[in-house]
């Protein structure tokens, strides 16, 4: 081989790594750019030297390990943002229930002293107003957080749908690019790799990657949403058990649209909403709708064992919301549910599901679903069930069918219902006997305070600074996690960049190595020519 071959091969080389070199400067800003190296070789035939490849630095494991500590840090990041809100509502001294309840019993307090005032009796009236108004405005925000749930899941939806079209999409043209020239662009991997990264950071996603480089995503129990130049898209969908909230559907290749399981569905900010509705804001809700329903009925129950001015008995001095409960709609059944509170020292702060084990008998198997206890219950004559201070009704019971689902959700909502009864300042019934100055029920009123009225084991204050602590607590656990999940996706961030990364000092000295090496080639054609020259002037 000539000296000139040598030169330009030398030439071809150098002009490739500086390409190489360039194009990691330029893109050292791009998200997903992975740095390149140019592998040169030696030639064959008679010498000289060749371009192999132009080399991505990608490391598939590292990678993995990156993509599912994101998918663990966007989940914890979009809890700790949800029960934040929560937690900064309760904790509000100002605008808590806590003062507001003091101020209804401080307001009692004033009755008894002055039972006939009708100062006292406007006292009293106001304080209740203010506390139902309270409880009213604490419902309807988290029904407000529920309802931006339902959206934003709608949202997180239309997104991973997005992203997994624009892979499969990807996959089929770095087939056919494969197919071409026998290798794929380098950007085309690396816009793969990014939008796997960017779905990670919505949904936790299982990669496979074929023998021939095509990836495969899966998600919750092993559903596909990439195969090959295919994706299957997920849908935003009533759930079954509880038509108020939005669920994630997923259609198969069959075109069947199911409901997935929340609980398989972790990771991302979609697994963040999910949890976090499933895990604080539902328990939340139910927690203040225990309390109100607790206090309600206390009062309500003093309340009627007195008599007012005019000589009558007393009212239910609160309204609250009553028990929910929704059929299946995949029931095969035609029976219909409903509730109403019963013995309320029983009532608890779960949502239950009953499952028909044995129509014919009317058992049921009853899950409590914020522990997994289960029971069986069996219809009595009037076809009603009577647990956890419910009283549920089956209306149709003879059409029941076995493997009919219902949900029961005895105070979700119950605290949005909440009302003060009473307009009437004469319709107080402080006393017991009818006298003017007769306290006695507003005594008894008073030591409402101190009776374990909520679940029959927690006094009203008891129970708020609970739901209180309970929440405060969960934040803080869901941060200190948080911070320390973002140290693991930090650390791996840094030993990925250290592989994939482009480093402007290292690829400034190549510039100058590469442009000697281009120089020196350049030399090389040079002295051949002159060389060249001189053989021609021997002759």
């Amino acid at each position: 081989m000539s000296i000139f071959s040598i030169g330009l091969s030398g030439l071809n080389a150098a002009q490739n790594a500086l390409n190489t070199t360039g194009n990691n400067i330029g893109n050292v800003y791009t998200p997903g750019y992975n740095r390149e190296i140019t592998l040169l070789g030696e030639r064959n035939a008679g010498g000289g030297v060749q371009v192999n490849d132009v080399q991505r630095q990608f490391d598939h494991y590292v990678s993995a390990q990156l993509n599912a500590a994101n998918s663990k840090t966007s989940a914890l990041d979009t809890y700790q943002t949800q029960i934040a809100q929560i937690d900064d509502l309760l904790a509000d001294r100002e605008a808590g229930l806590a003062p507001l309840m003091q101020n209804l019993f401080s307001a009692i307090e004033d009755l008894v002293s002055a039972p006939a005032d009708p100062a006292a009796r406007q006292g009293v009236i106001g304080a209740a107003d203010t506390l139902s108004a309270q409880f009213r405005a604490f419902d309807g925000y988290l029904q407000d957080m529920q309802d931006g749930i339902n959206g934003q899941i709608g949202d997180e939806i239309a997104q991973i749908n997005n992203t997994a079209e624009q892979v499969a999409e990807l996959n089929r043209e770095i087939a056919l690019a494969k197919a071409r020239t026998g290798e794929a662009p380098n950007s085309l991997l690396n816009q793969r790799d990014q939008l796997v990264a960017d779905l990670s950071k919505r949904i936790d996603v299982r990669l496979t990657v074929q023998e021939s480089g095509t990836y495969n995503l899966s998600i919750g129990n092993g559903q596909p949403i990439v195969a090959g130049s295919r994706s299957f898209g997920l849908e935003a969908v009533t759930a079954s058990s509880d038509p108020t909230r939005t669920a994630v559907g997923y259609r198969d290749s069959a075109g069947n649209l199911v409901q997935l399981d929340e609980d398989t569905l972790s990771g991302g900010s979609l697994g963040g909403l999910l949890s976090f509705r499933r895990e604080a804001l539902d328990t939340t809700r139910n927690q203040i709708g225990q309390l109100a329903v607790s206090l309600a009925g206390g009062f309500n129950e003093q309340h009627r064992a007195g008599v007012d001015l005019n000589g009558d008995p007393g009212g239910d001095l609160f309204a609250v919301g009553q028990p929910r409960a929704f059929s299946d709609p995949a029931n095969a059944g035609g029976a219909t549910i409903g509730a109403a509170f019963g013995d309320l020292d029983q009532l608890t702060a779960s949502d239950y599901e009953l499952r028909v084990t044995d129509a014919a008998a009317g058992e049921f198997q009853v899950t409590r679903l914020d522990s997994g206890e289960t029971f069986t219950a069996t219809l009595d004559g009037s076809d009603q069930l009577n647990f956890g201070g419910v009283v549920v009704t089956i209306g149709d019971a003879a059409t029941l069918a076995d493997g009919d689902r219902f949900q029961l959700q005895p105070t979700r909502g119950a605290a949005g219902g909440m009302e003060n009864l009473i307009r009437d300042t004469g319709e107080i019934a402080a006393g017991a006997g009818g006298g003017s100055g007769d306290n006695e029920n507003a005594l008894a009123l008073q030591k409402l305070q101190d009776e374990l009225l909520v679940g029959g084991g927690a006094t009203l204050n008891g129970a708020y600074a609970s739901l209180v602590s309970d929440v405060g607590s969960r934040s803080n656990i869901v941060q200190v996690n948080l911070d320390a999940q973002q140290g693991l996706s930090e650390q791996l961030r840094a030993l990925q960049q250290s592989e994939s990364g482009v480093n402007l000092n290292e690829e400034a000295a190549n510039l100058i190595r590469y442009q000697q090496y281009y120089q020196a080639n350049a030399k090389v054609i040079q002295v051949g020519s002159t060389l060249m020259d001189a053989i021609l002037g021997l002759r």
